[in-house]
């Protein structure tokens, strides 16, 4: 038997639209493998990397008394609080204050967002108290942010160097 040539031809039309159509399905499609979006972490891993970088930026501001970085890493629901008080006489970022060691000691899921604890010296004078504290960030559209900061209630504040453990008003 001998084949026909319309036989032939659909054949070949067939066999050179076939790569076509696999692709268009997405089987062979190389170039899809890489650019489809992938996750780079899983998104617990991701929300504490992002919450550690915002609380040590926020930390690392405190430190070297630069507001500016401060309010940075704050919500914007946060700004206007932060700009009436970071630098008055118990603001984070008052000039009587010196941070000598800040350092984030544990984060975890919280019910409002990612909660960084902290542990904070901080000098007046002679006088170092360690204050415990609790950052929580969240996700504020596409970025990460603090949305608060508050005394870690599961921790006590250390004595300072002479056996006193100064009020939470000094």
């Amino acid at each position: 038997m001998r084949p026909t040539h319309s036989g032939l031809a659909a054949t070949a039309a067939g066999l050179m639209l076939l790569p076509v159509a696999l692709v268009g399905c997405g089987i062979g499609d190389k170039d899809e493998e890489k650019s489809a979006p992938k996750p780079a972490r899983a998104p617990a891993e991701e929300a504490a990397t992002r919450s550690r970088e915002r609380v040590q930026a926020y930390l690392d501001a405190m430190t070297a008394k630069d507001v500016a970085a401060g309010r940075s890493q704050l919500c914007a629901l946060l700004h206007d609080g932060f700009d009436r008080g970071a630098t008055g006489p118990n603001g984070d970022f008052a000039d009587h204050f010196q941070v000598p060691e800040a350092a984030i000691t544990d984060i975890r899921s919280g019910p409002l967002g990612q909660e960084v604890r902290v542990s904070v010296s901080v000098a007046v004078g002679k006088r170092t108290v360690v204050r415990p504290l609790v950052f929580t960030v969240t996700r504020d559209g596409s970025d990460w942010c603090i949305a608060g900061e508050a005394p870690d209630a599961t921790k006590v504040a250390s004595p300072t160097p002479t056996g006193v453990v100064p009020s939470p008003a000094s």
